[in-house]
């Protein structure tokens, strides 16, 4: 369940490298129990965004607050409240689950004995944590990998393309356990991926950046609600499209459809305007658009990572 309280705040965070601003004011904020998705085309900043995050670069001004604990003046603190997974996690194959975790856990004297057999338990490979990674499935991998990163029982967890080179069947496992994972363990989980609609059936929340900004942080459900669209059949198309054109931006859609954007107000004028001149009105319906498309509007039509 989300508090109010701050698990990552990320307030007027700016970078430059050789003198240019790569990163520009971005702000934004997780709760604990939430999944967040962080989504930018090629090129807009998310990474360096994250390597700041997790203290791999300094920002050139800015804070990034995890836990409460600022990651520039207290970092040691503020680590602690951090955990990541880059991609692929880097696991030693030749040793077994077990012993990849209690190799990374001794290098923390805070870790105790016991969280090992609790993170096991929470990413559900107590059958297999025995046998060598080299036998794992890339799944299972990932699963270890969070596992290592919730060793020290951080409150935000950053995960970066979380279902890289995952099947169907795993990329929804990985989705579901993601989702329970931030909801059992009062977890904020920042996720950054290319699959905008798998973000869009995982994340609460999403920020878009673009060209080193954020342009829109809200809810998935508000944004796209926001973006809701009408879908006319109507014959004459042509003479259907003139006459909404008069009163809102059209679309052509597919199988002869036309698209406006959903005004409640005057849909039934509009509607009575095409009547009136004898257009057919066959069927309107309303549809909410895909985080792809709304992503691809927002952001002039760059391409995700």
């Amino acid at each position: 369940m989300m508090t109010n309280t701050p698990a990552l705040e990320v307030n007027h965070l700016t970078k430059k490298i050789k003198g240019k601003q790569i990163i520009k004011d971005v702000s934004f904020t997780l709760y604990p129990g939430e999944v967040f998705g962080f989504l930018g085309p090629n090129g807009a900043g998310k990474t360096t965004t994250i390597r700041m995050i997790v203290g791999l670069i300094s920002p050139t001004s800015g804070t990034i607050k995890i836990g409460g604990r600022n990651v520039r003046t207290e970092f040691t603190a503020a680590m602690k409240h951090l955990g990541c997974i880059v991609e692929n996690p880097e696991l030693y194959p030749y040793l077994t689950g077990w012993e990849n975790l209690d190799h990374f856990a001794r290098m923390d004297s805070s870790i105790p004995k016991d969280r090992l057999a609790e993170v096991i338990t929470l990413v559900g490979l107590s059958n297999r944590i025995h046998d060598r990674v080299s036998t794992y499935s890339l799944g299972m991998r990932q699963r270890l990998g969070i596992a290592q990163a919730l060793l020290g029982k951080p409150k935000v967890l950053i995960l970066d393309e979380p279902t890289n080179g995952l099947d169907p069947a795993g990329i929804r496992e990985m989705r579901e356990f993601i989702r329970q994972l931030a909801a059992d363990e009062n977890l904020s989980v920042l996720v950054s991926s290319h699959l905008l609609s798998e973000i869009q059936l995982m994340c609460d929340r999403v920020a878009i950046i673009s060209k080193g900004s954020v342009i829109r942080t809200d809810s998935v459900d508000n944004l796209l609600a926001e973006q809701e669209r009408v879908i006319w059949k109507a014959e004459p198309a042509h003479l259907a499209k003139q006459l909404l054109q008069e009163e809102t931006v059209v679309t052509e859609g597919p199988d002869n459809t036309l698209i406006t954007l959903y005004n409640e107000p005057l849909l039934p004028e509009w509607n009575k305007k095409l009547v009136m001149a004898g257009v057919k009105v066959k069927e309107m319906r309303t549809q909410l658009p895909s985080l792809e498309d709304l992503f691809l509007e927002v952001t002039g039509g760059e391409t995700i990572d």
